[in-house]
């Protein structure tokens, strides 16, 4: 049936019964080439709407959407999708290089493009609905959940035939994923193509529905024009990353750490506040548990403490990591964070040994420099006590030196001294008790 509606298509275009503009690969004529890649994240949304505007804006008869990813959140898939839907310029959605995926979200991302072609060697689907933690939800969550997604599912694959609905349904019911062959097959994707020239190659002639209105592509000799994310995208897009997000609150805290440990150094306290002020600022983008940074400012007042009390010998620096640990999973791998945004455990686990190997470090730099007591000089003198030898004479410790009485006092051999004071070569020196 999906097979003879095209063929009735292209009949009645050739007689002219349809009058469907015709995109047509003019001289110069262009497409604009989008790179998805990783999680979705509101960064990668904006890049996408930039994206799309900016081929309108060049009158490009194509934009392709390269897409990598293994999904994200519904939120911001349903604002892709309907970005893509809205567009006024044809998109095609590629789900590559080889060894790619549009896992979960990036299911519905492949089936709202107005074609999409998939790499060999890459795969689509699995996008049952799970709950924060990466589980399944309970029984009537699950069930709200999947009735709204298979019925997004059948709206954007309908268009492809009754196979490519049922395998578009079962990715959300069953979480079935396929290979770009299966997909192919089942007519959930339009070709499986080893390259972008490829692609284009065989999207020539290709009829798409566009705004409720056929047209078919004219792909050959088109140029391709990429268009990257803007520096702030690029930015932001490392900003949401978790892991990124957890080296930069490590690194904060260690310049903070090194800040108050040894004052006078600003350039530290400021980069390191720097640092904790944008990790908080990427932080709002992700659904993080912000209870974690009690765990985390605990960790740093030990890592404190441990420098003022040496005597603990590491047992504060010891609790100090096991807090940053315990506050780091609580504020990226919390419940309320998907399973493609969370960091990774022994990353964590890293860095609180790191930091609380540069707390022991510092602690024993402090102990190494602290002002010890002299072994030489006057001041070692002062305060011991000795025995009078004679009327001008006295032994301190193993030593014999000559002494003055503190006062004028009145000293004889055998009393017991106590030196008060040094004068040149001589021990001023007083009788004790």
């Amino acid at each position: 049936m999906h097979k003879l509606t095209r063929i009735l298509i292209l009949i009645a275009l050739g007689s002219g019964l349809l009058a469907a503009p015709v995109a047509r690969a003019q001289e110069g004529a262009h497409a604009v080439l989008l790179t998805l890649e990783g999680p979705l994240t509101v960064p990668m949304a904006d890049y996408l709407e930039r994206g799309l505007e900016v081929a309108a804006t060049r009158s490009a008869v194509l934009v392709i959407v390269q897409l990598d990813t293994p999904g994200g959140e519904l939120s911001l898939m349903e604002r892709m999708v309907g970005a893509i839907r809205n567009s006024p310029v044809p998109v095609v959605v590629y789900v590559g290089p080889n060894g790619a995926m549009a896992g979960s979200a990036g299911t519905f991302i492949t089936l709202a493009g107005h074609a999409s072609g998939m790499a060999p060697e890459t795969l689509i689907g699995a996008a049952s609905p799970i709950d924060a933690s990466g589980d399944d939800l309970a029984s009537t969550a699950d069930a709200k959940a999947r009735e709204a997604l298979m019925a997004q599912a059948r709206a954007l694959a309908q268009r492809r035939g009754p196979d490519a609905v049922a395998l578009a349904e079962s990715t959300v019911d069953v979480a079935r994923a396929v290979t770009a062959s299966e997909a192919l097959s089942a007519g959930l994707v339009d070709v499986v193509a080893a390259d972008l020239p490829d692609l284009l190659r065989q999207l020539d002639g290709h009829i798409i529905d566009l705004s409720g209105q056929p047209r078919m592509l004219a792909t050959t000799g088109l140029i391709i024009d990429p268009v990257d994310m803007n520096l702030l995208e690029q930015a932001l897009t490392l900003l949401v990353n978790a892991s990124v997000l957890s080296m930069m609150f490590s690194l904060g805290l260690l310049l903070l750490y090194l800040e108050v440990q040894t004052p006078g150094g600003w350039i530290s306290g400021v980069i390191g506040a720097g640092l904790l002020l944008l990790a908080l600022y990427g932080s709002g983008f992700l659904p993080v548990n912000w209870f974690g940074v009690i765990f985390i400012a605990i960790a740093f007042g030990l890592f404190i403490a441990e420098a003022y009390t040496p005597a603990t010998f590491g047992a504060l620096t010891l609790g100090g990591v096991v807090f940053f640990v315990v506050g780091a999973l609580v504020f990226f791998n919390s419940p309320g964070t998907l399973p493609v945004y969370r960091v990774s455990v022994p990353l964590i686990i890293g860095l609180g040994v790191a930091l609380g190997s540069m707390s022991l470090l510092l602690v024993f730099v402090a102990l190494r420099t602290l002002p010890r007591k002299p072994l030489l000089g006057s001041d070692v003198l002062v305060g011991q006590t000795g025995q009078m030898r004679s009327v001008g004479s006295a032994q301190i410790g193993s030593e014999l030196w000559t002494v003055e009485a503190f006062n004028g006092e009145s000293l004889k051999a055998g009393d017991p001294i106590q030196v008060t004071g040094v004068r040149g070569l001589r021990l001023v020196v007083r009788k004790t008790a």
